[in-house]
């Protein structure tokens, strides 16, 4: 049964989406506040939550601290964040922060359980077909290691989000294909319906701060424009 974490601090919101969530078979904890969440994270039982719902407007600590605060402990725990407006700010900087996905309020239970299952679909990410090993020398000492899952640059290993890996496995898969955002979205995110592109552009842009000597000149998540993204170069 997966476990979830819910922080929401409307408390009717919050009881309902709780409701909601057990019905569909997950466990789940709650929290009203950031600080109160941050707790049961790193308390002893944290390590069995394997999804944070993560409202943006929380007092006190707000929900961009929260993630962030959240990302600085793991890298591997999904992270979906709630937004009431769809505002592009609030967006573009929960997404920054390193949310790996997010839904605007009010949200419908289908919608809502089909983004936390395709979340925890990417946590536990197969490698696209390909290379069990994909090195070269123009790439600057990057090693994918496909099969182990595993990001490494000049023999240093590189920690991903699930979500930023499984986009990296995919580029690189096909080195020199150009990928339409809704191409990514689709595979990645598993959108199916009407996808944003700020998903992929946000987590593109985390992913060459990690991986680029200089992420404004990126070698190896290379923007093709008026169309995508490719792994490159060339």
């Amino acid at each position: 049964m997966p476990h979830v974490l819910l922080i929401e601090d409307d408390a009717s919101v919050r009881d309902g989406m709780e409701l909601v969530l057990r019905r569909h078979g997950y466990d789940v904890d709650t929290a009203a506040t950031g600080e109160e969440a941050l707790a049961l994270l790193d308390a002893p039982g944290g390590a069995k939550i394997e999804l944070a719902v993560l409202d943006l407007m929380l007092p006190g600590v707000d929900g961009f601290e929260v993630c962030r605060r959240i990302r600085a402990r793991t890298t591997t725990l999904p992270v979906i964040m709630l937004t009431a407006r769809g505002d592009d700010h609030d967006i573009v900087t929960g997404l920054e922060a390193g949310a790996d996905d997010y839904v605007v309020k009010p949200v419908t239970a289908p919608v809502l359980e089909a983004r936390i299952r395709a979340a925890l679909r990417r946590a536990e990410p197969s490698a696209p077909s390909g290379p069990s090993r994909t090195t070269d020398d123009d790439l600057a000492g990057l090693v994918i290691d496909r099969a182990g899952l595993t990001v490494a640059k000049h023999g240093v290993t590189i920690p991903l989000p699930p979500t930023e890996l499984r986009l990296l496995l995919e580029l690189s898969a096909s080195p020199g294909r150009v990928f339409s955002r809704e191409q990514l979205l689709s595979s990645v995110w598993e959108h199916t319906f009407l996808g944003d592109s700020r998903l992929v552009d946000a987590a593109v842009g985390r992913l060459r701060a990690k991986l680029e000597d200089v992420p404004a000149r990126p070698r190896y998540v290379q923007t093709v424009r008026g169309f995508g993204y490719r792994f490159g170069p060339l």
